[in-house]
């Protein structure tokens, strides 16, 4: 038994709703995750364009983000009950 769990094994109410108020604020930051993946694309393409190489710092940015985003959706979706930034440490 998790410590999410009642003595049947079910979820308790009180947990499923805040887990619903934390998932619409991630939707919501998720949302602009996915703004800035397009923001961070359209850099690198243009300093790839002009400078002919990646700017490495884009790059890191661009990655921290993918991490950011796959813990995200490992939320979101119930696969992990640890909530991603800003409710822990980024990576």
């Amino acid at each position: 038994m998790t410590e999410h769990e009642d003595d049947d094994g079910w979820v308790r109410k009180d947990e499923v709703w805040e887990r619903f108020l934390f998932s619409l604020v991630l939707l919501l930051l998720f949302a602009v995750g996915q703004n800035l993946v397009w923001v961070v694309a359209l850099i690198q393409f243009l300093w790839m364009l002009f400078a002919g190489k990646p700017n490495h710092q884009v790059s890191a940015f661009g990655a921290r983000l993918a991490i950011w985003l796959k813990k995200t959706v490992f939320y979101l979706s119930g696969m992990t009950d640890e909530k991603p930034f800003p409710w822990t440490e980024i990576d």
